[in-house]
């Protein structure tokens, strides 16, 4: 009932395909992050910068807090929430507690020193979407596995294209599929290549409390080192109390291109089926129709579609959105942070349902080659061309006025080929020779260029 009754589809529907985000963005996940980001504050706090004097800690202890922070726990700081009404504050002193029980009282003082909230919240969301740009780096290398492994099967499999939804220059069922794993190899890159920025630097970002109270410390060095070797993430020095939140844009922004790659992908999968050019292979009890029982829909690239579409809305207003502050503070940014975790979840979903889809095609190959063979209009492109070569007189009106908008046989081609004057007669053998399947230029050749390596980066 728990699942039937989710308000959102997410934790609803489809939950068995986004339980690896719950660990991470959940309000649990935001909790637990900022618990670490505290802990991991006080231990530096102690262990290097030793500004407690006489005071020492336990640091398996503390430790111990984070890597046995539980549900329970969760749920006492959101006990102690309803007394504060501030989040953060409330793990403070859910900490400070955890301190007293296990007789490191002296030290609680120390927790969330010269902190302001978003010092522990833009940490805690900064450690979130770095984990949520490696699963995402997973997933759509994943997808571009699968996409590639079309692309080597059907190198070879010469297909008509279509332009404007016309009959359009063949091309290989391959080729059209390492256009897409090339596409999306980019965003991946971009991924890798991206950075999770941070700052730990107080109220409107001058160290104004830090330096008050230890004013030989350098505080610029010490908020990177903590940044940077504790945490992993790449710190900001330049910031009013918020993180200006640039490298979220960064990565929200490539996920949004590669989500629209993905619809790209969706509508031609569901396009080629609708075609024929591909068969869905039928599992035992699905039905398409609730009355047509013929159908069998292609579901799964409509729902990534769907899926994408609200993923790309989120993250283009997370993106934009939380660009900006007012001044050096304002709190509409922290409920549009909250729906971090739907992104994903909608951007996963649509992943996972663009690879059960490619699980289910079977290439058509009989329908491809029919449709090849009932076009052969497709060769005035070449013949025209070699026209120019041999200067024969306005080779493309007397193609167009052979070809458009009507259909043409084998037969209707080669009497035009032998009444061109100019044409050498070896040259027309060859023109005589070419067909639909076997004008596909260089398409299984930049299939195999993709895969040597070079230029597919």
């Amino acid at each position: 009932m728990t699942k039937l009754q989710a308000v959102s589809a997410l934790d609803g529907r489809y939950a068995g395909l986004t339980s690896e985000l719950c660990e991470i963005f959940s309000e649990y996940g935001l909790i637990k992050h900022r618990v670490q980001v505290e802990i991991e504050w006080l231990k530096f706090i102690f262990s290097d910068l030793k500004l407690a004097g006489e005071l020492t800690i336990d640091t398996d202890r503390l430790d111990r807090i984070v890597s046995e922070f539980s549900e329970n726990d969760a749920q006492a700081v959101k006990d102690i929430e309803r007394t504060t009404n501030h989040d953060v504050k409330a793990v403070e002193y859910f900490i400070k507690e955890r301190l007293t029980d296990s007789g490191m009282d002296a030290i609680k003082e120390w927790v969330h020193f010269a902190c302001t909230s978003d010092d522990i919240n833009n940490i805690s969301y900064a450690l979130m979407l770095d984990k949520g740009r490696i699963l995402a780096i997973e997933l759509l290398s994943t997808l571009t596995g699968k996409i590639e492994e079309k692309a080597r099967d059907y190198q070879h499999v010469p297909m008509m294209s279509r332009t404007h939804g016309q009959p359009a220059t063949p091309t290989t069922v391959g080729k059209e599929f390492v256009n897409f794993a090339w596409r999306i190899r980019q965003e991946i890159r971009c991924l890798e290549r991206a950075t999770v920025q941070a700052k730990i630097n107080g109220a409107t970002g001058n160290y104004n409390a830090h330096h008050f109270v230890f004013p030989d410390v350098d505080w610029v060095g010490a908020s990177q080192t903590f940044l940077a070797e504790r945490l992993g993430l790449d710190p900001i020095l330049w910031t009013t109390q918020i993180n200006p939140n640039h490298s979220l844009a960064y990565i929200l922004h490539t996920l949004i291109r590669s989500a629209a790659v993905i619809i790209d992908f969706d509508r031609d999968m569901w396009g080629y089926i609708s075609l024929a050019y591909f068969k869905q292979k039928v599992r035992a009890g699905e039905t398409g129709s609730s009355t047509m029982p013929h159908k069998v829909n292609p579901i799964d690239f409509e729902n990534s579609e769907g899926n994408m579409g609200l993923a790309i809305s989120i993250m283009e207003h997370l993106a934009v959105k939380l660009l900006k502050s007012r001044f050096q503070r304002d709190l509409s940014d922290s409920t549009v942070w909250r729906s971090l975790g739907s992104a994903f979840g909608y951007l996963v979903i649509g992943i996972k349902n663009t690879m059960k889809g490619l699980s289910k095609l079977d290439l058509n190959a009989p329908v491809i080659s029919a449709d090849l063979e009932q076009n052969p209009e497709l060769l005035a492109e070449p013949f025209q061309t070699a026209m120019r070569v041999f200067n024969e007189d306005n080779p493309y009106e007397r193609l167009k006025d052979l070809t458009r908008g009507r259909k043409i046989t084998r037969e209707d081609l080669d009497r035009f080929i032998d009444d061109l004057e100019r044409v050498p007669a070896d040259f027309k053998e060859r023109m005589k020779q070419l067909s639909s399947d076997t004008y596909t230029g260089l398409a299984a050749d930049l299939v195999d260029t993709y895969f040597s390596g070079s230029d597919n980066g």
